[in-house]
């Protein structure tokens, strides 16, 4: 067993728990704790069971005993109405606490769901984290296989590129037409290869839908599809300056570097140090890596990025009130003064923040006024946000 970050015997508030499929939601909760009633709606007969009649919940919570009880519901999106006896068995059951789990939010934000008044509180399950693994953690095969719980305990090559082929051809697909998301299924299947060779990018919808053969419309759409079914996500430039006129488009990242190689069908090829798709792979990793560590501790922290116009870019922008971090990611283990203009270029503009290149050094180092910190001392840093 692989111990998580996330721990849910820290709540004693009902949880929304939210993940992609595969990051371990259903073993995290087998393994600490002991639900009452646990019900997967993704099993069919379950499903089935369930959507015919609603009324079944509450008749099955009323035959229960305990003096204080658990109910899990794994993969809520697929029944949304049973929220609504989730709410009332909340309010007239003061000893029922709910854990209710979901690889996809986009039914419970906009089909007009229940979603309980704020009576329970939102978690997010992410792909394993460096820490998480310890010294189990392989950085090479993380750039090359990201961190899915079950490709990571697969030891064997070629079976982890049986797993994520197999995710990301069946699982995702099949994802997107189980939830009806949208009825063009060929033109989204193409969108997901072109979003994932676009993965990091600065957005231009036009030249996507032009690939794809859809309008730009559609194509805001499906990554906000991806983004609703928790597959990636957008990360917005940074919107005050003094002086510099920014760009206005987001980038879009997708949630684990293994579906982002299978999707571009270069899971086979070795990554080479120094190469641009190794640093690519690196920088998608920090920015991951980052952002679900700044979630599991609930710091209330604004992750951007920065970009003129005229080419200055940071990489990672962290806002935490007055608190900037600027943050460049380099793969190399000695980046040099001049290879971080854009941080030069951002810290001329904010002169209070903190300016930080990520890199492989085996030390930390300072030139000027810019810290060159290795990739572990980094994410270890970010206890102190």
């Amino acid at each position: 067993m692989i111990p998580r970050i996330l721990g849910l015997t820290n709540y004693n508030e009902s949880v929304f728990l939210f993940g992609p499929r595969q990051t371990g939601k259903t073993y995290l909760i087998k393994s600490s704790l002991k639900p009452d009633l646990y019900i997967d709606l993704l099993k069919n007969d379950q499903y089935l069971r369930y959507s015919k009649d609603l009324s079944l919940l509450p008749k099955e919570v009323a035959a229960l005993k305990p003096e204080k009880l658990l109910v899990v519901i794994d993969e809520i999106q697929r029944v949304p109405e049973m929220l609504n006896d989730v709410h009332s068995l909340m309010e007239s059951e003061r000893n029922i606490r709910f854990i209710l789990t979901g690889s996809s939010a986009r039914k419970l934000r906009r089909g007009g769901v229940n979603l309980l008044g704020g009576r329970a509180i939102t978690r997010h399950l992410h792909p394993l984290t460096s820490q998480e693994l310890k010294e189990d953690f392989s950085l090479e095969a993380c750039l090359r296989f990201g961190t899915l719980p079950k490709v990571v305990l697969t030891k064997d090559l070629p079976a982890k590129i049986r797993l994520l082929k197999s995710y990301v051809e069946n699982y995702l697909i099949e994802e997107i037409q189980q939830e009806a998301l949208t009825r063009n299924v060929p033109a989204f299947s193409r969108f997901l290869e072109l979003a994932a060779f676009e993965n990091g990018n600065i957005l231009n919808f036009s030249n996507i839908s032009r690939e794809a053969g859809v309008d730009s419309k559609t194509i805001r759409e499906y990554f906000h599809i991806l983004e609703d079914t928790l597959l990636g996500f957008f990360l917005y430039p940074l919107t005050r300056s003094h002086r510099k006129k920014l760009v206005s488009h987001p980038k879009f990242y997708l949630f684990d570097p293994g579906v982002a190689n299978a999707l571009k069908h270069q899971l086979s090829a070795e990554l080479v140090p120094a190469s641009r798709p190794y640093g690519d792979a690196f920088e998608h990793w920090i920015i991951l890596e980052t952002r679900r560590l700044v979630d599991y501790r609930e710091r209330e922290v604004q992750l951007g990025f920065f970009r003129t116009t005229d080419g200055a870019e940071v990489d990672l922008i962290l806002q935490q009130g007055e608190r900037i971090w600027a943050v460049e990611i380099k793969s190399g283990s000695r980046p040099r003064l001049a290879d971080v203009g854009g941080l030069r270029s951002f810290i001329g503009d904010h002169p209070v923040a903190r300016a930080i290149c990520v890199c492989q050094s085996p030390r930390p180092y300072k030139d000027h006024n810019i810290e060159f910190l290795p990739w572990q001392e980094f994410l270890g840093e970010l206890r102190l946000l």
